[in-house]
């Protein structure tokens, strides 16, 4: 059975993860969130990795967020609740990860999936790439943490808008607005990425993991957690609400 992370570590100590579900646009299931677990300790516990970089195989998608396909089948407050507190908990480890992450965004990254790119330190984006917090076209909002992760990156103000519109924002639109931190070429994506990472790397891993720790220290950990608490909690209650469930049923038979 074909992996649905690939790991590359590189000498240099980069870790690249793929999302190897490129026939449903790398959403994330159960097995991607156990997967996922596994990769961070590995990195965490690893004396010469320095940047993990999560990216998502081929052109056309970064993450899709999570799988409906898979996720259809939670109707009740309490086994949503289950699922996104799995996700969420993940994302607010990668947070406050001691080591610099970076999301590759080599295509679309949509609801779960910006997520997942806002939950790292920087954000790289290919040119073609959208991205956008689509929750609230399905009745549900960010249930992994990401209101929480995208106000503290950008701002309240800028977070509110791009939360409520829904709109999924161009690479040029979601770097104006600081969601993405730099926009590569699309025909070069790779090499430019490995060339944008290159000076994170420069430094020990003493020295790395201070620093780190340093930009770290400007976040409440604690009420964080319990802001991402509340969010899991809000959006498992809309989770079990018809307006979702029917909107599930409309995507599902689109796709």
């Amino acid at each position: 059975m074909e992996k649905k992370l690939i790991v590359v570590r590189e000498p240099n100590g980069t870790v690249t993860v793929t999302i190897n579900r490129p026939s449903i646009r790398n959403a994330i299931d159960y097995d991607v969130m156990d997967e996922l677990v596994v990769v961070l300790d590995e990195v965490e516990r690893h004396p010469e990795d320095k940047v993990l970089v999560i990216t998502g195989q081929g052109e056309e998608a970064f993450c899709s967020g999570g799988d409906l396909s898979v996720f259809h089948s939670l109707h009740t407050k309490e086994e949503a609740k289950e699922m996104l507190m799995k996700m969420g908990m993940i994302l607010y480890r990668l947070f406050f990860f001691p080591k610099v992450t970076v999301a590759a965004i080599n295509g679309t990254a949509v609801g779960g999936g910006c997520e997942l790119a806002i939950s790292c330190d920087y954000r790289i984006a290919a040119s073609h790439a959208k991205v956008g917090f689509v929750q609230g076209g399905l009745g549900i909002t960010t249930g992994w943490g990401g209101s929480t992760f995208l106000s503290e990156r950008i701002g309240a103000t800028q977070a509110m808008k791009a939360l409520l519109s829904c709109k999924r924002f161009n690479a040029e639109e979601a770097h104006a607005m600081r969601i993405i931190d730099s926009v590569l070429a699309k025909s070069n994506f790779k090499m430019e990425s490995k060339e944008w990472i290159s000076p994170l790397l420069h430094s020990s891993m003493p020295v790395l993991k201070t620093y780190k720790q340093r930009m770290l220290d400007r976040f409440d950990k604690e009420n964080i957690k319990r802001r991402i608490m509340r969010e899991i909690d809000e959006c498992a209650v809309l989770w079990a609400s018809e307006e979702h469930h029917e909107a599930v049923k409309k995507f599902l038979r689109k796709s």
